[in-house]
C-alpha cells in the first residue's frame, strides 16, 4: 500500500482544512498529541471486509460520544467495477480503491483518537511506531495524516467513471468468443491481462493455432 507512506511527511505537504465549530475543542490534550483545530485526512485499518460495519458504527460513535464536530468525514474510497458471469450476463458492483482501509478527517485529540481506536473491528491508524525511551516494549503507533498528495491522488481514482470489467479466468481456461471477428471461436486462454481488461486465447484459424488478443467482454468462459 504505497499511499501510506509511514515516514514523517514535511508539515508543508499536509492536508490542512479547518473544521466546523472550531474553538469549541476543550478536551485536555496528553504531551503527545498537539493541541490544534486542523482537521486531517487520516488512514484507519480495519478487519478484513468489515470497512461499511467500521463507517457506519464509527458514525454513531461519534455522536454518542461527543465528537461528532471533530469526525468530520468517514469515506471508503471505491471505483465502478463489472463483473462478468460464466453465462455471459454483467453484474455491476464497486471495488474498493485500498481494501482494508477506511479513511477519516478529523481533529486529532485524545478523545478522537480513543473514539476511533476502540471502535470494534479496528485494527490501528496508520502512521509511526512511537517508541518509547527505555525498555523494550514496543510503542503506540502515532497516527499520521496523510499528505495533500496522497489525499488527491486516493480521491482522484474513486472518482474515476470508467469501470473495470473483472472475469473470473486464467491461463488454461476455455473460451468462446462472444463477438467481433472471431465470434463463434473457441479457444484457450494463453495469457491474462486484468489491468488491461484483455487477454490472450489461441484460437484455431484456417487450421492453425493463432494467438489472438480479445477484451474481456467478448468472451465468456466455458464450464
Amino acid at each position: 500500500m504505497s499511499e501510506f507512506d509511514p515516514t514523517p511527511q514535511d508539515t508543508k505537504e499536509v492536508l490542512d482544512l479547518p473544521a466546523p465549530n472550531d474553538g469549541e475543542e476543550s478536551a485536555k490534550q496528553s504531551p503527545s498529541i498537539a493541541k490544534t483545530s486542523i482537521a486531517r485526512w487520516y488512514a484507519v485499518q480495519v478487519a478484513s471486509s468489515c470497512e461499511k460495519k467500521v463507517k457506519a458504527t464509527l458514525e454513531q460513535r461519534a455522536v454518542t460520544l461527543g465528537v461528532s464536530n471533530r469526525i468530520l468525514e468517514i469515506e471508503i474510497p471505491q471505483t465502478p467495477a463489472v463483473n462478468l458471469k460464466k453465462d455471459g450476463s454483467r453484474q455491476a458492483t464497486e471495488d474498493k480503491v485500498f481494501p482494508g482501509y477506511v479513511l477519516v478527517r478529523m481533529i486529532l485529540d485524545e478523545d478522537t483518537m480513543m473514539a476511533v481506536r476502540s471502535t470494534p473491528n479496528v485494527i490501528n491508524f496508520v502512521g509511526a511506531e512511537d517508541r518509547r525511551a527505555t525498555g523494550k516494549a514496543r510503542g503506540h503507533i502515532k497516527p499520521r495524516p496523510l499528505s495533500r498528495q496522497e489525499v488527491n491522488r486516493i480521491f482522484k481514482r474513486a472518482a474515476e467513471k470508467k469501470a473495470v470489467v473483472k472475469l473470473d479466468v486464467e491461463e488454461g481456461d476455455q473460451i468462446v468468443v462472444t463477438s467481433g471477428p472471431f465470434k463463434d471461436y473457441q479457444g484457450e486462454v494463453i495469457e491474462v491481462s486484468g489491468e488491461r481488461n484483455k487477454l490472450k486465447a489461441l484460437l484455431s484459424i484456417f487450421g492453425r493455432e493463432t494467438p489472438v488478443e480479445l477484451e474481456f467482454s467478448q468472451i465468456t468462459k466455458q464450464n
